[in-house]
């Protein structure tokens, strides 16, 4: 069994079904509020680019993009750390948004930096946390064959494997792995090399997307 971070085996109940129990609430959850938030703004600004010409015009988009300088890519990297975090908005809509704004060359480029900088900060942050993390970034996600992987003694062979294919829930993943006994350096090795796949499915397969739905709504 790989328990660490503080967890002890009485407190670690892995369960065929487990899920969080959250407890019974009268408002909406804060973090659907912010990703229902982030979502809006995604399509309030899909629809002004369209209006614009920015996902059909390399030099409107370039015009677009001038006065922030600097500041352009270093914010939107910052957006891809918070939401690896914090799932302001989905991530396959981010790495899509990272294309489309700087390209496909630089958008992989800041996609890739801001995913691996806040994979790496999902890790530390359970790391010292523990199982409270886990289960504050599950939000209610059923996670029981991860933990079962915890359990024999597999999880770092199937985290590579899943960190390399875009359809496993890599943000949850990773703080899982920060509660095993896997070392922070191979986690990051795991990351750096795995995360160039997943990424440019996610971002040219959404962008080849988008652009066939643009030119039948055109």
């Amino acid at each position: 069994m790989e328990y660490t971070a503080g967890v002890t085996k009485a407190e670690f109940k892995p369960k065929t079904e487990y899920k969080v129990k959250a407890e019974t609430r009268k408002f909406i959850k804060p973090s659907y509020i912010i990703t229902a938030l982030g979502i809006g703004f995604c399509a309030a600004f899909t629809i002004y680019g369209m209006q614009k010409g920015l996902f059909t015009s390399q030099e409107a988009m370039e015009q677009f993009l001038k006065p922030f300088g600097i500041w352009g890519p270093l914010i939107f990297i910052l957006i891809q750390i918070v939401q690896v975090v914090i799932p302001i908005i989905p991530g396959g809509v981010s790495c899509l948004g990272g294309v489309l704004l700087f390209g496909p060359l630089w958008g992989f480029v800041y996609n890739y930096l801001g995913i691996c900088i806040g994979s790496a900060c999902a890790f530390q942050i359970s790391r010292r946390l523990g199982m409270k993390a886990v289960e504050k970034a599950a939000d209610g996600q059923k996670y029981g064959k991860y933990l079962k992987w915890m359990e024999n003694g597999t999880f770092d062979k199937w985290f590579a494997l899943a960190i390399f294919f875009p359809a496993a829930p890599d943000d949850l993943l990773c703080f899982l792995a920060g509660v095993t006994s896997m070392s922070f350096r191979k986690f990051l090795l795991i990351i750096l090399l795995g995360k160039p796949l997943s990424i440019a499915a996610y971002s040219l397969g959404l962008q080849l997307l988008f652009t066939q739905v643009l030119q039948l709504i055109r």
